[in-house]
């Protein structure tokens, strides 16, 4: 029997782990598979081994590895594959199928633009946009996020986007959003590239009511998994082969 285990990233944020559980939730019943489980890599229950154990328990004679991630950082690279090596090891007949992360698709920026266009209005060449990242020391990662800033400059048909990170690279949100608005002579869109509420969105909303406490209007488009097209991909992922 065919199993699927989602992986998400984890939070101390009750709202944000909840919002996780109701994604999987929605996503789960949209998967015509009837042995379904969600786990996470850390801080939020159930854990990884939890999750494949779940499915083992359950009659699980394959598992379909689907993470709930955008790109392909470190998480992806080593911190769950080295979990997954260990339950292969405990479990060597049970085949493990490990999905991609999300990655730059045209569908997710074409989404990106819809939130800003959504949240803000029309934009024009006098706006500015920032796009937070979680942040990584991968230079791929880095990479990634210079092409998701070209597609939304793209599709928005302005220059004014720059890109700022929460950790480990430069610049942080504070120092990327007091550029920004040190420039825009128009309207200033936030885009935390992020698929859940959690302590990093907290950080983000807390520089954005800084701001404007000076007077300053900034537009926050929220999370990703706000727009349809996340439920989509993370769907597609699941019954592929």
């Amino acid at each position: 029997m065919k199993a699927i285990l989602y992986i998400g990233h984890g939070t101390r944020s009750k709202k944000g782990a909840d919002e996780a559980r109701a994604f999987f939730a929605r996503v789960s019943e949209r998967v015509d598979v009837a042995l379904q489980e969600i786990s996470f890599l850390e801080l939020t229950e159930p854990s990884i081994e939890e999750g494949f154990r779940r499915c083992v328990e359950k009659g699980a004679t394959e598992v379909t590895v689907v993470p709930l991630f955008l790109l392909a950082a470190g998480h992806i690279k080593q911190d769950i594959p080295n979990v997954l090596k260990v339950l292969s090891s405990a479990y060597p007949d049970i085949p493990i199928n490990v999905k991609d992360p999300f990655g730059v698709q045209s569908k997710i920026l074409d989404a990106v633009a819809e939130l800003v266009r959504v949240t803000a209005g029309p934009v024009g060449f006098q706006d500015r946009v920032l796009i937070v990242g979680r942040g990584s020391s991968d230079p791929a990662t880095l990479a990634d996020f210079g092409l998701i800033a070209d597609g939304v400059k793209e599709r928005l048909g302005i220059t004014g986007v720059s890109v700022c990170y929460l950790a480990a690279a430069e610049p942080r949100l504070q120092e990327g959003l007091a550029a920004v608005l040190d420039d825009a002579e128009g309207k200033v869109i936030v885009i935390p590239y992020l698929l859940f509420t959690g302590l990093l969105i907290a950080e983000v909303k807390a520089e954005i009511r800084k701001w404007s406490k000076l007077g300053r209007e900034i537009y926050h488009t929220g999370i990703l998994s706000s727009h349809r097209v996340i439920e989509d991909i993370v769907v597609e992922r699941a019954l592929s082969r």
